[in-house]
């Protein structure tokens, strides 16, 4: 039979705490000040090392830096990306920011680029390709195949060795051909799969005060070695666009530089992440706008190629050096600001909503069809 209801015990407690208690507000999702240093960094030095291209053939320390500096920018980049793409599930509300936040930008870019090659590089036949990506939209390529892929890597019982074997054959593999660069696709594919199965405590790990100190010697000895290589070994092999075969190297060289170069960049990734500042920053709100950046200064890089900005014989003198790095550095920063987003919000996140049938729209908002929201 039910127990007869008790009667409420008297509190000796101060009055103040006999009011209901309130439930605590959601907390607002915030962005991590780390990751947004970490990107805005990792673009700036992409562009650095697009500023430093033509000096290599006068400057071995310009080498020495170029070589180093693409060992570590990119792949800490794609780090990044696939450390975000953790929740990428295929649900129509991610499908539809793949397409609107890669997909149309790789469009709007690709086209763009051609005929800045046409007008300004003074190519005019030069043909609109989607399959050929042009200077720098292979990124967006390569990351909407990543992340398209990301489901698959979430259930393969070994995803980064099974990754880096795929990397190992593309190397050696000259007739995967040019579409959509998959050469890049496939040997950078291992970093964007270590960005899926890292978790926080790896990056508290290499931010350490140890690991700050050990990163010093470490990219010490990678300058060092970079300078002796640098007039050795081509820079070809960084960009990984080209199997061993295409770089006139045998089939075995891709056997061993692959492996040999992800490690070499996974020590760099950690050294920079260890001095990346975790702290909030003047420049930390920029890491939202890294991809406008980067983008951005595409027609900057190429069109200092086209208008034949380094025949100044001062450029490649230590002072010259030094301004174009500086010039390359503020360059990048101002294309990440605010107001550039803005301007460029319509072809880097367009909302589209006139593309996606009703139902998928209301399921990208939380919300059933036919139904408020829930």
């Amino acid at each position: 039979m039910p127990l007869p209801p008790q009667r409420p015990a008297v509190s000796s407690a101060p009055a103040e705490r006999a009011v209901p208690e309130q439930r605590p507000a959601r907390p607002t999702k915030r962005r991590d000040a780390f990751f947004d240093n970490a990107k805005y960094l990792a673009i700036v030095l992409v562009a650095m090392g697009h500023a430093w291209e033509p000096l290599r053939g006068d400057s071995r320390a310009a080498a020495a830096l170029y070589m180093t500096v693409y060992t570590f920018h990119m792949p800490a980049f794609i780090v990044i990306s696939g450390y975000f793409s953790r929740s990428f599930d295929a649900s129509p509300n991610r499908i539809r920011r793949l397409v609107t936040g890669i997909a149309v930008p790789y469009v709007i870019f690709e086209v763009a680029y051609t005929f800045f090659k046409r007008w300004v590089g003074g190519d005019p036949d030069y043909p609109i390709s989607l399959l050929d990506p042009w200077y720098l939209t292979w990124f967006l390529a390569a990351l909407f195949i990543w992340r398209l892929t990301t489901p698959l890597w979430k259930i393969v019982r070994w995803p980064l060795p099974l990754a880096l074997a795929i990397a190992v054959l593309a190397s050696v593999s000259p007739d995967i051909g040019d579409d959509l660069d998959l050469q890049r696709v496939l040997q950078f594919l291992p970093f964007f799969v270590l960005g899926l199965v890292l978790k926080p405590e790896h990056f508290q790990l290499v931010r350490r005060k140890e690991a700050r100190l050990l990163a010093l010697p470490v990219f010490a000895a990678a300058l060092v070695f970079a300078y002796w290589a640098a007039p050795r070994v081509s820079a070809a092999w960084f960009y990984r666009r080209d199997s061993a075969q295409e770089l006139s190297a045998p089939g075995w060289a891709g056997v061993v530089m692959t492996p040999a170069m992800f490690g070499c960049s996974l020590v760099l990734v950690a050294c920079f992440f260890a001095w990346v500042p975790g702290r909030k920053l003047w420049f930390t709100a920029l890491g939202a706008g890294t991809l406008y950046g980067y983008l951005l200064h595409g027609f900057l890089a190429k069109g200092s190629r086209f208008g034949d900005w380094y025949e100044a014989d001062w450029l490649h003198r230590p002072l010259g050096e030094i301004t174009v790095t500086l010039v390359a550095g503020t360059v990048i920063t101002l294309l990440c600001t605010p107001p550039v987003q803005r301007m460029f919000r319509f072809t880097m996140e367009p909302k589209m909503e006139w593309a996606f049938r009703q139902d998928a729209a209301a399921l990208a908002k939380g919300r059933r069809p036919g139904r408020g929201a829930e």
